[in-house]
């Protein structure tokens, strides 16, 4: 197969001109209106999947299109179009302005560019890369797994890469653009023990990374670490129903933090008053060992941003302090509605939907002690290795989550892998429970998405070792 040429990253022309933009911006204002927005976007995909020893897909895609929204007071109008043509565009931004009542004539806006920030840059578009390359990612990792020990019997592999330019201009007057490449590759592994026992493991990453990540983060590295995980918890005995000491392992634990709290955190559920945390800014929610950070401007992490979908710089937000709640992730509407400013939190999934407040990077900040010596200090209690699916309301912080890995702690040491467990609790609550904090913070390889209100966006989540005194254990044996 001939390779392609490598694809510059330069900044490249507007899918759409920046004077269409711009008469785009007016008709949208004509019946009034506090605010007018265009966002452009251009996608180009690839997913590569590798099951049974064979692939079984390799596809690419491209996706573009115009989002036009416009706001007036707290109502939102929002219309799109993949027909890149001035006339389906025009009438795209109509539809949007009838959400304002009035009419007038068009007022015309110009907008320009604003210096922003870099906190990724992929000299080789992933869309250049040849899929050659990137199916030979998943062939290495289902050969490192299934010789990694005689009893893996299944292997999922797959890679899935986009190379994304957005441009966002506003009736504020302010156009910013941005190329946004993201990459992952993870394993899916089935282990068969004595007597047709299936255990599973999971494992993969990337970011916002060029191809050449894979280099260092390999295929046969992703691949073990998901069979060490399957294997590992063969023979595992069923958790201890109860309230217990847990101890979460650093890195992907992370996912209970941002599920468990950070979304109670958006601004949007702080406005409607449906979030646990409205209303409490100054005031204490959590242990004093407890700093909670979200960070979009992590170099190549896969939240990260150098814009967010509303043009807007990412920012290190600082949430929880010391268990005392310091502020909101606010997106342009709640932000304006609540007498606020934005923090570079507005994201959507696509050209097709609204932009919402959603996290990017989120993490606790580290503490004093070692993994170690937390593990050393808990006489019983159930050590959290790896995390599976969860779920959470956020009217009443209410959440569950299954422990796809687990060990059982018996005076300050790991003993029998467990199975069964689920970690289930109030989010505030957790919080106040955190009675350890350890000093080996640590992202998550590069996994995590995040669904909210029907959209899927990137995020990061990060841990340090956390110990949660009187956490409820949901398991089958009691006693």
């Amino acid at each position: 197969m001939v390779k392609s040429a490598p694809a510059s990253q330069k900044p490249s022309a507007p899918l759409v001109a920046i004077p269409l933009m711009e008469k785009l911006l007016a008709t949208a204002m004509a019946k009034g209106g506090d605010f007018a927005e265009v966002y452009v976007e251009r996608t180009v995909s690839t997913a590569v999947t590798l099951e049974e020893n064979k692939v079984k897909s390799a596809q690419g895609g491209l996706s573009q299109g115009v989002g036009i929204r416009v706001i007036s007071g707290a109502k939102v109008g929002y219309a799109y179009s993949d027909d890149l043509d001035e006339a389906a565009l025009r009438r795209a931004a109509q539809t949007a302005a009838l959400i304002a009542k009035g009419s007038g004539a068009e007022i015309a806006f110009n907008v320009s560019r604003r210096p922003q920030p870099t906190f990724y840059r992929v000299e080789q578009a992933l869309s250049g890369v040849d899929v050659s390359d990137k199916v030979a990612l998943v062939v290495q990792a289902n050969r490192a797994a299934h010789t990694f020990d005689k009893r893996v019997k299944q292997v999922i592999a797959t890679y899935a890469d986009q190379t994304k330019n957005v441009w966002v201009c506003n009736t504020e007057g302010h156009l910013a653009s941005d190329i946004q490449d993201l990459a992952r590759l993870s394993t899916h592994v089935v282990a068969e023990g004595k007597k047709g026992e299936r255990r599973t493991g999971f494992y993969g990453g990337g970011g916002r990374v060029p191809f050449s990540h894979f280099d260092t983060f390999t295929p046969e590295q992703v691949a073990r670490e998901a069979a060490r995980q399957a294997v590992a918890t063969l023979g595992a005995v069923d958790a201890k129903a109860g309230p217990q000491t847990v101890v979460l392992a650093p890195g992907w634990s992370g996912i209970l933090l941002h599920e468990a709290v950070g979304h109670g955190l958006e601004a949007d559920f702080i406005r409607k008053g449906t979030s646990l945390f409205a209303g409490k800014l100054g005031q204490k929610v959590a242990s004093d060992k407890v700093t909670v950070i979200d960070d979009g401007t992590m170099a190549n992490a896969r939240g990260s941003l150098n814009v967010d979908d509303e043009g807007n710089a990412p920012q290190f937000k600082v949430l929880i302090e010391r268990g005392v709640l310091k502020g909101y992730m606010y997106d342009k509407l709640n932000a304006r509605l609540m007498g606020q400013a934005p923090t570079g939190s507005g994201r959507r999934e696509s050209f097709k939907h609204m932009p919402l407040p959603r996290m990017t990077n989120t993490y606790l900040a580290p503490g004093e002690e070692t993994n170690e010596e937390i593990i050393r200090g808990v006489d019983k209690g159930i050590y959290c290795a790896h995390f599976g699916g969860g779920q959470v309301d956020i009217t009443n912080g209410n959440f569950v989550f299954e422990v796809s890995e687990a060990y059982e702690i018996e005076k300050g040491k790991l003993r029998r892998p467990l199975k069964g467990a689920t970690l289930i609790g109030v989010g505030p609550e957790a919080l106040k429970n955190v009675s350890h904090v350890g000093n080996d913070p640590k992202p998550d390889p590069g996994l995590g998405t995040c669904g909210k209100d029907g959209q899927s966006v990137p995020v990061g989540v990060g841990l340090p070792t956390v110990r949660i005194d009187n956490m409820t254990v949901g398991g089958t044996r009691v006693g």
